[in-house]
């Protein structure tokens, strides 16, 4: 099961303005921009270590401000599903065998859209299949601008401990 983290970073932009360069070409202005990035991690370091292998390639000098751990139920990533990521919250609903009473569990998922009507039906399609009946009671947009789940390609360079401890005494005895 994956381990979301929302890991926001911060960097300076230069803006192109038509006005720069005319009276202090030595000052550029520059805005502050804050972007944030969905990562599947172990922990919150893989998170922070994770976020500067993907990120780094294309944002020079930036900050990580915050990771922090985003509980959720799914990820449903689509290719043609658009640029934009909403947070659905949808609600199953379950009979309490003691006392009988419906009970409401909430379960936050992921979808990339285009519209937040487009998120809607992508996870009613999704969770058609489900056991227990639910209902979708919110759709949000997020600020998250792109996603890095966890690649089972990408085992950075890890080796298990019983090539390390039978390739020892070889060397020893060269």
């Amino acid at each position: 099961m994956p381990n979301w983290f929302l890991g926001k970073i911060r960097y300076q932009q230069p803006i192109d303005d038509a006005t720069v360069g005319t009276r202090n070409e030595e000052f550029i202005k520059q805005k502050t921009v804050t972007e944030a990035y969905l990562v599947d991690a172990v922990s919150y370091t893989d998170a922070e270590t994770r976020l500067y292998q993907e990120i780094a390639a294309n944002t020079p000098d930036f900050e990580i401000t915050d990771i922090s751990r985003m509980k959720l139920a799914d990820v449903f990533h689509t290719e043609d599903g658009g640029d934009i990521w909403f947070k659905v919250k949808a609600m199953f609903i379950t009979e309490d065998e003691k006392t009988g009473k419906q009970k409401k569990t909430p379960s936050l998922m992921l979808v990339n859209a285009h519209t937040p009507k487009q998120a809607y039906e992508q996870i009613e399609v999704s969770l058609k299949t489900a056991l227990d009946p639910f209902e979708i009671t919110d759709v949000n947009i997020t600020k998250i601008l792109d996603i890095f789940p966890y690649n089972e390609e990408e085992k950075r360079n890890l080796r298990p401990l019983s090539e390390l401890v039978s390739a020892e005494p070889e060397a020893e005895a060269a």
